[in-house]
Parts: structure tokens; C-alpha cells; sequence
């Protein structure tokens, strides 16, 4: 089982969200976040260095079984990429998932995904 986390542009959550649907993975997790990464360089305001801003993000996370992985990774690749990929466009983590348990029935493993 992993876990994998995506990063993204705002705007382009529901292209992401569609693309996910269409190759069936429908069961995802969205939060709002705020971040920066190489967007801006570090700036220098009156002698003194200033932190870059934070910028509106969008946090995919989507359990998934092993078999399920590269097809969840192409679809946010494919829809969260701006025309030719931009600077900010995001980024995805795929981490590995140790237990999933669903609260209702109490099943354990790739079972309760």
C-alpha cells in the first residue's frame, strides 16, 4: 500500500480531480495549504532579507493499493501541468503505507482502501 501526495495548483484541481475519476480512482482526500518553493528567489528589502510569500496550494492525498500507483501517478501528472510545465506546477510524494483500517467494519490492510 502507499500513500501518495500531491502538491498542485489551485486552478488545476478539478482537471486533476476529473483525471482521477476517469481512471477510477475516486476515493481522495483535498485540503487547502500554502507553500512556496522555487516560485521566488530569496528578496532583499531595504538590506535585509525577506522570506518569500507563501502561495495557495492544493494537498491530494490518495491511499492506494500497490497495482494502483503508476495509473494514479500519470493522471496528476498529466492534468496538474500547466501548457508545456511551469515553475510551481507542484510535486508528488509516494510514500509507503504501513496499515489502513476502516473505522466502520474494522477491516485491516488493502482491503479497507
Amino acid at each position: 500500500m502507499k500513500l501518495i501526495t500531491a502538491i498542485i495548483q489551485p486552478d488545476k484541481l478539478d482537471d486533476v480531480r476529473d483525471a482521477l475519476i476517469k481512471a477510477e480512482i475516486t476515493r481522495i482526500t483535498v485540503s487547502r495549504c500554502t507553500g512556496h518553493g522555487r516560485q521566488e528567489g530569496e528578496e532583499v528589502y531595504r538590506g535585509q532579507k525577506v522570506v518569500p510569500n507563501l502561495h495557495p496550494k492544493v494537498r491530494l492525498d490518495v491511499a492506494c493499493n500497490d497495482e494502483f500507483v503508476e495509473i494514479t501517478v500519470k493522471a496528476i501528472l498529466k492534468a496538474a501541468k500547466h501548457a508545456g510545465g511551469e515553475v510551481g506546477d507542484g510535486k508528488i510524494f509516494i510514500t509507503h503505507l504501513e496499515e489502513c483500517i476502516r473505522i466502520r467494519t474494522e477491516e485491516r490492510g488493502g482491503k479497507a482502501i
